[in-house]
């Protein structure tokens, strides 16, 4: 039976996004945020390379449009902080936990359900939005970061390890989603999330496909495959 349903995959494109709950288990979701717990307790981010992640057209321009920390993260796992939340990249290639996760026969059945012929893995990202102080994430589309031609060749699939609700700045298009569930969420599709005002965090496991074929990645993104980690096909034999 396949994960993800005929029904799931019409909600995907008639409306940018759908939820489809049980990609993970709970134990699943444990041992990743196991994982980061250690990954952070040995990290050592130099005070010059505390970067600040935004979706903010000004702050991007400000901050991490000159940050070489930042332009070069596509092929390393880094920490980026926004008022006290930091998220780390490429988790997919590096850590075979995260790697695991995100080549499993679910993900690479959803890819299949929605046509996808050369999917690619493009980043991922652990959001922490720790209580009190995980900040607003402000309305924005992937495509605009992750330009390609044509437009909106990018789908993010954004993985609940604990619950997220309105509280603890769940996605604005949804209620709330629970943990395990994954959102998928198109390039061209709006969305944001609000400050986390509650007192439990919320901690995610995000990456980003894109359909390679016939797709052209621009030169102007900030993310670009290296000799060392080139985009990665989700698909494994």
């Amino acid at each position: 039976m396949d994960f993800m349903t005929d029904r799931n995959a019409q909600k995907y494109q008639e409306n940018g996004y759908v939820v489809i709950d049980g990609l993970l288990t709970p134990e699943e979701c444990d041992q990743l945020r196991c994982r980061m717990a250690e990954i952070v307790d040995g990290m050592d981010v130099p005070e010059h390379c505390r970067i600040t992640f935004s979706t903010d057209h000004d702050d991007q321009l400000k901050t991490q449009g000159n940050a070489d920390y930042f332009l070069t993260s596509g092929d390393k796992i880094r920490f980026f902080f926004e008022k006290g939340v930091f998220d780390d990249k490429a988790l997919h290639a590096h850590e075979p936990l995260y790697k695991k996760i995100t080549h499993s026969p679910q993900v690479q059945g959803i890819a299949k359900k929605l046509g996808l012929q050369c999917p690619v893995i493009l980043q991922s990202m652990y959001i922490f939005k720790q209580p009190g102080i995980g900040g607003e994430v402000t309305p924005h589309q992937d495509a605009t970061f992750l330009h390609t031609e044509p437009l909106g060749r990018v789908m993010g699939l954004w993985i609940a390890l604990e619950d997220a609700t309105v509280d603890n700045g769940c996605l604005w298009f949804i209620p709330g989603t629970q943990n395990s569930a994954v959102v998928l969420i198109h390039g061209e599709v709006v969305h944001r999330s609000a400050p986390n005002t509650s007192d439990v965090s919320r901690h995610v496991y995000t990456f980003h496909l894109m359909e390679a074929q016939g797709t052209r990645w621009s030169p102007e993104n900030w993310l670009q495959p290296t000799e060392e980690l080139p985009f990665p096909s989700l698909y494994t034999k």
